[in-house]
């Protein structure tokens, strides 16, 4: 598929999204950043990683095997949410209240996590402006396969070794993102014009040229890093050290994948209502905290410049005119019930029911929907220089 220039779709394309009304005052009021807050989340969650990453060393210079690669398995599952998930709060810049902490952390998650925090902020405004619309948001491309393969599943319970399947933002396993981060550190993209990826790489760095170039030295610094962790390990014979620090990323990444596929999979194209083309659920605490609360995903594309920690008040705000969010197996259930029939009628999308007391999906544009304050449409801090609205 052919695609216009994306300086070409920020004249042509406008979406007025609707916004569930807030009470006056709320919004703002859940707007406001917290450091205690942000400590407990990003120091929370590297606490877990170090816990975590201390009883892999614990139990391998013990020579216990076992415990070893179950330690393992639980290090990696806390680290797999270190790439997409916490650089992707980070990068919007609404986690800390410091920003030089929001920033220090961002790249302390990107650089454990192999992310790449400046073509993602890239990609990443885009898809918050034109959510689900594929001539300007080309970060997840419907219909995606929730797919329960066997062998991808046996990857994401040990070694992922290959892509990911489904959303295209991101570099996947560990040989597609080696790949990916190698060809960066030197401006090129992978030659496979059949992986969306690729396309979507190309236009964001013909798009935001200063992003690029940032995108360069961040692969080399993630080279270098990395690189210099191999060497040491092998060199000293703590072999394991590249385990924790460099290869976690892609063990156990079962969790992260089950929760984040259900952002928008399956859900509908070119609507302009959040409630129609994104999907929130249910988790428990611990999964959540994993998560980064982006298990309030409706929430978060209806007002992203809320912190994540503020997002389930948020919806306790504006629950009458929102559809209820989902369990994790129903969301599940309803993702492959779609992808199933999507294979007879290609063109089916999933319309989200409404309660009784939500406002309907709308329509037509109206003025009050142009007229939303800036504070509605504050994408927090991730818009780059060059995308900056005004």
């Amino acid at each position: 598929m052919t695609y216009q220039e994306l300086s070409e779709v920020r004249k042509s394309l406008r979406v007025d999204w609707y916004r569930c009304p807030t009470p006056p005052g709320k919004l703002r009021e859940l707007s406001r950043r917290s450091d205690a807050q942000a400590w407990f989340q990003a120091g929370g969650h590297l606490a877990l990683f170090a816990i975590t990453g201390v009883s892999v060393f614990y139990f391998w210079a013990g020579a216990s095997w076992l415990l070893m690669l179950i330690a393992l398995f639980f290090h990696g599952t806390v680290t797999s949410f270190f790439t997409g998930t916490a650089p992707h709060e980070l990068g919007h810049g609404t986690v800390f209240k410091t920003k030089w902490l929001n920033k220090l952390f961002l790249y302390v998650f990107s650089l454990i996590g192999w992310w790449d925090p400046f073509d993602y902020a890239s990609s990443h405004t885009y898809h918050h402006r034109y959510t689900l619309h594929p001539e300007g948001d080309r970060e997840n491309l419907l219909p995606l396969e929730p797919s329960l393969a066997s062998s991808f599943m046996l990857q994401l319970f040990t070694v992922n070794l290959l892509t990911q399947r489904g959303r295209t933002f991101g570099k996947g396993g560990l040989i597609s993102t080696v790949l990916i981060t190698t060809l960066g550190a030197v401006g090129l993209v992978p030659a496979d014009e059949r992986a969306p990826i690729n396309e979507w790489y190309r236009a964001l760095h013909r798009d935001q040229p200063d992003q690029h170039r940032r995108s360069i030295a961040w692969s080399r610094l993630l080279l270098l890093c990395h690189g210099s962790m191999l060497v040491i390990g092998i060199a000293s014979g703590y072999w394991v050290l590249p385990l924790i620090f460099s290869l976690s990323v892609f063990i156990g990444n079962w969790l992260s994948y089950f929760v984040g596929l259900t952002q928008h999979c399956g859900l509908r194209n070119h609507s302009r209502d959040f409630r129609k083309n994104t999907r929130s659920v249910k988790l428990n605490p611990l999964f959540s905290f994993l998560y980064w609360r982006m298990n309030w995903h409706i929430e978060h594309h209806m007002y992203a410049g809320v912190p994540c920690y503020n997002l389930g008040k948020l919806y306790r705000e504006i629950q009458d005119d929102m559809p209820a969010p989902r369990t994790l197996l129903s969301a599940w259930r309803e993702m492959r019930m779609v992808w199933n029939r999507q294979k007879r009628e290609p063109d089916y999308e999933y319309d989200t029911p409404l309660p009784a007391t939500a406002q309907p999906e709308p329509v037509a544009e109206a003025d009050a929907v142009r007229a939303a304050s800036d504070l509605e449409r504050s994408i927090g801090e991730l818009a780059p220089a060059g995308l900056k609205e005004g």
